[in-house]
């Protein structure tokens, strides 16, 4: 580790490997994420661009000496950790309780909260930054149960595409919440 980054556009997927080679997308970064490990010499994730993306790269020891004189950088820092932290729990939660329409909806909300594009008629332009069968390693599931649920989904009218499989519209993000975090 030596040196850290701040997303400042674009998306990339977060693994961890098996002893035996495996990989398991553990987690989505965003515009705003700091991608890097502080106090560790090691990495134990990779991290993988998954669209076109730009960052902004410092080396990590003149990063860690700033950090030490800017208690407000440092707070910041420590918050988005957190909600890294709490966004693993979700995950958690999805893999173990929902079951494969909630986590689909779930994970299109994600997206949409984290780099969506709000519309006038209400909607969330959503540009998805991985392929069906990452977004089936990404929520334990397969590529055929991403496929149908994105197709209930679409069939109920909460979201539709734009072009490809890739660019959506969450028509109705309520309705998609009320699927994600049933009551």
């Amino acid at each position: 580790m030596t040196s850290f980054a701040n997303v400042v556009s674009g998306a990339l997927k977060v693994t961890a490997s098996t002893p035996d080679g495996r990989e398991q997308i553990v987690g989505l970064l965003f515009p705003g994420d700091f991608v890097g490990q502080m106090f560790t010499d090691e990495a134990s994730l990779t991290v993988t661009a998954l669209t076109e993306t730009a960052m902004c790269s410092f080396p990590r020891a003149a990063f860690e000496r700033e950090l030490g004189a800017q208690p407000r950088m440092e707070r910041m820092l420590l918050e988005r950790t957190m909600a890294s932290l709490d966004e693993a729990r979700e995950r958690m939660l999805s893999l173990g309780r929902r079951n494969a329409q909630e986590r689909v909806a779930g994970f299109i909300l994600q997206v949409a909260d984290r780099s969506g594009t709000p519309r006038s008629d209400g909607g969330i332009d959503v540009s998805i930054p991985m392929s069906r069968g990452e977004v089936a390693d990404l929520l334990g599931l397969t590529i055929e149960t991403v496929s149908r649920q994105l197709t209930r989904l679409k069939a109920a009218g909460l979201i539709t595409f734009a072009k490809g499989e890739r660019d959506c519209i969450v028509c109705d993000p309520e309705g998609l919440e009320r699927i994600a975090n049933p009551v």
